[in-house]
């Protein structure tokens, strides 16, 4: 059976709720901001019940947005989001799962009422063959996926198709599984492996080679986490590669440098990010507070002044000196423990 078979059959016919899951890698544990738990509170519970995302995809400056979930499943993060782009915005989910997408288009009409508006739609569409699905190319705001890609063949294929697709500044802002190192071909084609998320994790430099290949030079780490495997046998299994949880934000610009190159420029964040009064958080190493300047490197301030979070920042400096690498700015795993002091300082990874 290949990935997509199998896949079709793990989340169609063997999973009935995301309690049957037997990893923590397609189900949620972080903690949920307060401004998500009412919006997520409005999603009929059989349809959150079907959830099997790894992370929280849901980022800030999304109103009026048209947004696109890759491999959207039951549907809960397009409702989820769809309350935050409002009614001027537009969610689109896509998914290969038909019983997935059966239960999706089941509440349409139960959350329009619920919402006061109709904004989303679904598409059967398998998501390494974005361009058959008569989707324009730069129409996409945002693009998110919440634990899918590590559940296809050619992941390369979703990347370079997410780029076409979005508008130039547009954000491809993802949660996905990935290994430390490269795994054997016979776990990445274990059937359960696969379902359960861990199968197909990339290791983690491979992405970022892959990411870069596409056009998103400079991928950033928003957020991260070990995941545990309480299958016991499928854990020997795997053993001794480790798995972590990661959330991505990659910015379609082009020409970003493939290093955080230092300037000497800087940025003022204004304020006005809704759920984002007094700290802007870019990645885990850009908590950038209010009214307080911060030294960025190039490619940081070409992200926020390039796209929709432009009109909340100043921005300072010029390109006519250059001073190097930022410091710290090297080509370690990224899944380490961080320096909060370095996060509220400038430093850029």
């Amino acid at each position: 059976m290949n990935i997509q078979d199998n896949v079709k059959t793990y989340y169609g016919e063997v999973l009935k709720s995301s309690a049957d899951l037997q990893t923590d890698a397609c189900c949620t544990i972080d903690s949920i901001p307060n401004y998500l738990k009412p919006v997520l509170a409005n999603v009929h519970p059989e349809v959150s019940s079907r959830y099997y995302g790894c992370g929280l995809i849901a980022p800030l400056g999304l109103d009026g947005a048209t947004v696109l979930d890759l491999g959207s499943g039951a549907g809960q993060d397009v409702y989820a989001l769809a309350q935050l782009v409002g009614a001027p915005g537009c969610v689109i989910g896509v998914d290969m799962t038909a019983e997935q997408l059966r239960i999706a288009n089941e509440y349409k009409g139960w959350h329009s009422e619920k919402f006061g508006f109709a904004n989303v739609d679904f598409i059967e569409g398998d998501i390494e063959k974005l361009g058959a699905l008569n989707i324009p190319e730069n129409s996409i705001d945002v693009i998110v996926s919440n634990c899918v890609i590590n559940l296809v063949e050619d992941k390369a294929a979703v990347f370079r198709a997410a780029y076409e697709l979005l508008k130039p500044g547009g954000e491809f802002y993802f949660s996905d599984v990935y290994a430390d190192r490269r795994l054997s071909e016979e776990l990445r084609h274990d059937p359960v492996a696969q379902g359960e998320c861990l199968g197909g994790a990339l290791y983690w430099n491979d992405f970022l080679q892959i990411a870069r290949n596409a056009g998103f030079r400079d991928p950033r780490l928003v957020t991260d986490r070990p995941l545990t495997i309480q299958n016991d046998e499928l854990k020997e299994r795997l053993a001794p590669a480790k798995f972590h949880s990661a959330t991505y934000r990659l910015f379609k610009i082009d020409g970003l440098e493939s290093a955080c190159e230092d300037y000497g420029q800087a940025v003022v964040y204004k304020g006005g990010v809704t759920n984002a009064e007094t700290i802007f958080m870019l990645d885990a190493h850009h908590a950038i507070e209010k009214d307080r300047i911060f030294p960025v490197c190039g490619n940081t301030y070409r992200m926020l002044k390039e796209s929709r979070f432009a009109p909340h920042f100043e921005f300072h400096g010029d390109w006519s000196a250059h001073y190097g690498i930022f410091p710290g700015c090297g080509v370690a795993s990224p899944f380490t423990e961080r320096d909060d002091a370095a996060a509220m300082s400038g430093a850029c990874c």
